[in-house]
């Protein structure tokens, strides 16, 4: 008889942090969970990563890359190579505590059409500061790490959000085989937040465990406000509204989605001076037909109305207030 898999598989993506990496691994081998496996996913990282995994973890299954394929595509590679009941996403730069995976999974048990659960996460430097609740999201198409920012309370009542950050987070198998994986065009960042508007149109719920505990160094590989995340970040958020926004109301808030993300181009042309939010719009829009094309497949899956979104959509705030949103990542990025 074939033995049955393992409730959680566990998919760590890799790319140059083996100090970061190891200290993940040992967090994971003190999990009181017994029905779980990791896999490490190493998009060629040239600082003997996968050779530490061998030596030091040799019950991991590492899957070795011969390039960078991006956070999105290294974790479908993983998530394709398990055949569990729920597959959990973790940043190489996070530390769990022991009961993580125990209180993560909890509340996906409880309700079958619960897809998604998000972790607390805290900054690893500022252990009483949380970095990240889940997901939350505007009407005006605009995610960000919700508390963040905010201090630690302790343990609090599990509920609903928008979607998990992916790294920590829990996602149910059958509803990765109804909506599919990670966007691979993503390569990294928002690739969270496309498969959370995915899950939720077609009528999957997300839970926030704040029992569910993880240290992170937030943004170790991608470094806050660096040409290349803010590149990245504009290219995707252009994608993420025009595959997954329903219409009519696409049509209504783009007047007001366009103003909101011209102020968010300036913003960082004029504090940054750089162009990489402006050159990751531009990406952005020489892309839009392909995933113009991807939407017709997104919104077939559609089984909410917009109302039953927008209970889990915040109201647009000012755009004072949207840069309130990140102020302590700035704090971050100055440590």
């Amino acid at each position: 008889m074939a033995e049955t898999a393992p409730m959680v598989g566990v998919v760590i993506v890799n790319w140059n942090g083996r100090i970061h990496l190891e200290r993940c691994l040992d967090a994971m081998a003190c999990q009181i969970m017994c029905s779980f496996e990791v896999v490490v996913v190493d998009n060629g990282s040239a600082d003997g990563s996968a050779e530490m995994v061998r030596q030091r973890f040799p019950h991991v299954r590492l899957l070795c890359q011969p390039r960078n394929l991006g956070f999105a595509e290294a974790n479908n590679v993983g998530i394709r190579l398990l055949s569990n009941p729920f597959v959990a996403t973790l940043n190489n730069d996070t530390e769990p505590r022991p009961d993580w995976l125990d209180q993560l999974t909890a509340p996906a048990l409880v309700d079958e059409r619960v897809g998604m659960v998000a972790s607390k996460m805290l900054f690893a430097h500022r252990p009483g500061v949380i970095n990240s609740a889940g997901i939350a999201m505007d009407r005006v198409g605009i995610a960000w790490d919700r508390l963040g920012g905010r201090p630690d309370r302790g343990a609090g009542p599990v509920e609903e959000v928008f979607g998990p950050c992916a790294g920590a987070a829990l996602y149910r198998r059958s509803m990765l085989d109804e909506i599919g994986l990670f966007d691979q065009d993503f390569f990294a960042y928002l690739e969270d937040v496309d498969l959370a508007w995915r899950a939720r149109l077609a009528g999957w719920k997300c839970l926030y465990a704040p029992t569910a505990v993880v240290s992170h160094v937030h943004s170790a590989t991608g470094v806050e406000g660096s040409p290349f995340k803010s590149y990245q970040l504009g290219r995707n958020k252009l994608w993420t509204i025009a595959k997954n926004y329903p219409s009519p109301q696409l049509y209504l808030a783009l007047p007001m989605i366009a103003a909101y993300d011209l102020a968010g181009v300036l913003y960082g042309i004029v504090a940054r001076r750089d162009l990489a939010a402006l050159r990751g719009r531009l990406a952005g829009l020489s892309g839009l037909p392909r995933q113009w094309r991807k939407r017709r497949g997104v919104q077939k899956l559609r089984r909410v109305t917009y109302s039953d979104l927008a209970k889990q959509m915040s109201p647009i705030a000012t755009p004072f207030g949207v840069l309130a949103r990140y102020r302590h990542l700035r704090l971050e990025e100055a440590c």
